[in-house]
């Protein structure tokens, strides 16, 4: 049987605020997008008693072997909702703990996947929990588009929004995504109850912020000069990291300006890793 293939994107933060806190986890609200990186996924049906799981790549190191796609299939072959066993192939482009939602985004291409193929059918209630069960933002990578993430963590998407360039540069260092939560002290008022298209308007978005920021880069003093350093660099509309760190974008109107930026950062800061990308 011949492998499927599947392109995983990376998803940024272009606003994220920290609402409240459950027993287990923060609540937060989020306006999400997607850019043209991506993790390479080959999966096929296979005749054995377990799945199979093989990262490759740039950034594979240190993948647990509990990850979110061994919790999705786990929690699939626990409901009973696949019978087979899948071979799954992943090579990572995308880095880890960079904010960019690499993993959470991989388990998420493949539930949906097997939805779109009739491998799993379940209601959208069952996806929301299955979603939740591997990680907070697995819902979001169910659909490739502009996408809120409220409070109340209801999703609503949009189309044809405007399209950005970016330039997503991540130091070598990553940030502890538990640690960064564990350091919030203020939680910040609701502001995307009531998601509409507006809010992803170019004007909107530059009054908008990362309230977990403020956090990283007050622990790294490194990423704080980098931010600085972006900021002048070809006239950015914005500077922000996205999730929790440690990547940082900064969006362009013109691919001219994003790769001007990118040659500029590439010959100041050789060993850190950087790409120009678009969002989709």
């Amino acid at each position: 049987m011949n492998f499927n293939e599947i392109k995983s994107f990376a998803k940024i933060n272009l606003a994220l605020n920290v609402t409240g806190k459950t027993s287990k986890l923060h609540k937060i609200e989020s306006l999400v997008a997607f850019i043209d990186l991506h993790d390479l996924i080959l999966i096929k049906k296979i005749n054995s008693k377990k799945h199979q799981i093989i990262f490759g790549g740039k950034f594979s190191k240190n993948i647990s072997p509990i990850n979110t796609v061994s919790r999705l299939l786990g929690i699939l072959d626990e409901k009973k909702l696949i019978r087979h066993k899948f071979l799954v192939k992943i090579k990572k482009n995308i880095p880890q703990k960079a904010g960019l939602g690499g993993g959470s985004m991989n388990a998420a291409s493949i539930l949906k996947f097997l939805i779109e193929k009739k491998i799993v059918k379940i209601s959208i209630k069952k996806i929301q929990n299955i979603a939740r069960d591997i990680g907070s933002d697995v819902i979001l990578g169910m659909s490739n588009t502009n996408t809120i993430l409220t409070s109340k963590n209801e999703i609503r998407t949009f189309k044809n929004c405007r399209k950005l360039f970016t330039l997503i540069v991540k130091p070598n260092f990553g940030c502890s995504t538990k640690y960064i939560y564990s350091k919030v002290r203020k939680l910040d008022k609701a502001k995307f109850l009531n998601p509409k298209k507006k809010m992803f308007n170019i004007e909107s978005l530059k009054k908008r912020k990362n309230s977990l920021e403020k956090i990283v880069l007050n622990k790294y003093p490194k990423l704080k000069k980098i931010k600085k350093y972006l900021e002048r660099l070809e006239d950015p509309i914005f500077v922000r990291m996205t999730g929790s760190g440690s990547a940082l974008v900064s969006y362009y109107y013109s691919k001219k300006q994003c790769n001007e930026a990118r040659k500029k950062f590439k010959k100041d800061y050789k060993k850190y890793w950087c790409i120009s990308s678009k969002t989709i």
